[in-house]
């Protein structure tokens, strides 16, 4: 039997784009939930304890957001002027960098500049990933794509959990810069998406962040795109990253940690973001998969908070639940990039989950706002926190288009 040439060309392009993606996609996550599993021993280390810990370990994180927040805007026009490869790899340059970096402060000041640098430079790579292999996929089979590198890509928080289990926490971030550098000898094979070579030929507006704001239709496709999937960073830098603080308060028996907990939901998230992936194949429908898992959020938030004085085995497992009923992240950054035109939808695809990653400033300001509105009381401020966010997220999932079908070879006027 004769082989086309050009068909395994093809194959070898889109597998390597998805392979390069969802590699990249490991190491971002692998970074970025590093700080939550190291941040007690790491604070520890440079001379903090008690409240000083708490409050040190929420502004770093809220530094790193915002550099994910201002990074997102930063690479989402760069991807769509540029091309989706030159984001890709640039991203994971800068924040192997940082990283590595990160393993040398011995100060609040250089840990939050190398946090700023890092979340910066996360900011990229998974809003670039995602745009290349949804553009190179057929309609058909793109969730299957976007499946493949949200899978493999959570389970970095996994990996990052064990690494920190083996080695002190500067190691741990050393490692993790060394994975993002040795991802730069796999740019070697990966083309660039056609889709945007057809739109860079064209005399279009690429890259337009400010066009997102100036109509108003296309203003609220935005916010709502962001707005359901703020529950599931509430969950993650809430309910998991404070989880030693709310096992205290629970009465959990057993010291809760802080880097088990994320390994346990992250666990559960890669689980999710499989099984929402396929579901919406199965259901041929994103929206019905999302309300799907709200609901089931709400669901493992509820134990979360009513079950006091459990073990920690079952507190691990109520970890766990809250990662795969919110494991939606898969199908929420795909809606993100079906929703708009090939000239903007790398600025999308890449600043949408970023602005939801930033929008964790707001929360964690509110949670400890309504912590001394309630007396502080970790509980009272969670829940409404999530009630909050969960709410906004059924609204905006209420009015969002459905886009399974959609094709996406087009221009935004």
């Amino acid at each position: 039997m004769k082989v086309n040439q050009s068909e395994t060309s093809g194959k070898y392009l889109v597998t390597a784009a998805v392979l390069v993606a969802a590699m990249g996609y490991f190491v971002d996550i692998y970074d970025l939930l590093l700080f939550s599993i190291v941040r007690v021993p790491s604070l520890k280390d440079l001379g903090f304890t008690g409240q000083t810990l708490t409050d040190n370990g929420i502004f770093l994180l809220n530094i790193q957001m915002l550099g994910l927040l201002l990074g997102g805007i930063f690479w989402g026009i760069l991807g769509d002027k540029k091309g989706r490869l030159y984001v890709l790899f640039g991203s994971i340059f800068l924040y192997s960098v940082a990283n590595i970096a990160n393993g040398f402060v011995h100060s609040i000041e250089s840990y939050s500049i190398c946090r700023f640098i890092a979340g910066f430079g996360l900011a990229g790579e998974l809003g670039a990933g995602i745009t290349l292999v949804a553009e190179i996929m057929p309609k058909e089979k793109r969730g299957y794509a976007t499946t493949i590198v949200a899978a493999v890509g959570v389970s970095g928080a996994v990996v990052g959990f064990f690494v920190a289990e083996l080695f002190n926490w500067r190691t741990s971030f050393f490692v993790g810069g060394g994975l993002g550098l040795s991802l730069l000898l796999l740019r070697i094979g990966v083309s660039e998406s056609g889709m945007f070579g057809k739109a860079k030929k064209e005399q279009n507006k690429r890259g337009d962040f400010l066009s997102l704001y100036t109509n108003g239709k296309r203003l609220l496709k935005y916010g709502r795109s962001i707005v359901i999937g703020i529950p599931i960073w509430f969950v993650v830098a809430i309910l998991i990253t404070l989880s030693p603080e709310f096992g205290d308060v629970l009465g959990v028996k057993g010291n809760v940690n802080a880097g088990a907990a994320v390994a346990y939901c992250y666990g559960g998230l890669v689980l999710g973001d499989i099984a929402s992936g396929l579901l919406s194949q199965y259901l041929k429908s994103r929206i019905k998969v999302v309300y799907t898992f709200l609901i089931l959020t709400i669901i493992s938030i509820a134990a979360y908070f009513l079950l006091h004085n459990i073990s920690l085995a079952l507190f691990y497992f109520i970890c766990f639940s809250l990662g795969f009923s919110s494991g939606y992240w898969v199908v929420f950054m795909t809606i993100a990039t079906e929703q708009f035109g090939t000239n903007i939808r790398a600025t999308v695809t890449t600043t949408v989950p970023n602005f939801v990653r930033g929008s964790v400033v707001p929360v964690t300001l509110l949670f400890q706002y309504l912590m001394g509105l309630f007396h502080g009381s970790l509980i009272y401020a969670a829940a409404v926190v999530g009630i909050l966010t969960i709410g906004l997220a059924f609204w905006a999932l209420h009015y969002i288009q459905e886009t399974f079908h959609k094709d996406l070879n087009y221009i935004e006027e």
